[in-house]
């Protein structure tokens, strides 16, 4: 399976753009799958306009980002410009705000904080790994939120817990 996600700076790069989601209740990246015959590129602008209701350009591409292990897919990482729209939330998103890159939330799991950081240096686009998701990590994550590891795993295999619960658009 492939992935695709997208870095979204407010206008002077100093906050980016965080969905939190609904199956598994942190602050993430904007993005997902591609659908049957789906570019990339097609996907990402897709995707942030779905999860956040805000229209955006590619500015470019961060990086391409390869699987070590069964628990991360393939991820292309683009940035993009705002260029219309307002936040929203959908049925997969508990809330959409753009925080300081100073103070990021506490709970985004990994990778996501490494993809910020590789855009926020602007450089020609990375080739890495995804070694910041290992099981290891998710042996050590099940102790201190158990709920969140086993959300993510229900959603991996197919069974998200979409709650409804309070929405809340800045």
């Amino acid at each position: 399976m492939y992935s695709i996600a997208g870095v979204v700076f407010n206008q002077d790069r100093t906050e980016v753009l965080l969905i939190e989601r609904r199956d598994v209740p942190v602050w993430t990246l904007p993005g997902g799958g591609l659908e049957p015959l789906e570019r990339p590129e097609e996907a990402v602008l897709r995707e942030i306009q779905e999860e956040t209701g805000l229209t955006v350009s590619i500015a470019r591409l961060v990086g391409s980002y390869a699987p070590i292990n069964r628990l991360s897919r393939f991820t292309q990482v683009f940035e993009c410009i705002p260029i219309g729209g307002a936040l929203a939330i959908s049925n997969e998103t508990r809330g959409a705000k753009f925080f300081p890159l100073n103070q990021l939330p506490r709970l985004i799991p990994p990778p996501f904080r490494e993809w910020i950081d590789d855009a926020v240096k602007n450089a020609p686009p990375v080739h890495k790994k995804i070694d910041s998701v290992t099981y290891s990590a998710l042996a050590l994550n099940l102790f201190s939120h158990p709920i969140l590891v086993l959300r993510f795993l229900l959603a991996r295999l197919g069974c998200p817990i979409n709650t409804t619960g309070v929405d809340r658009v800045p």
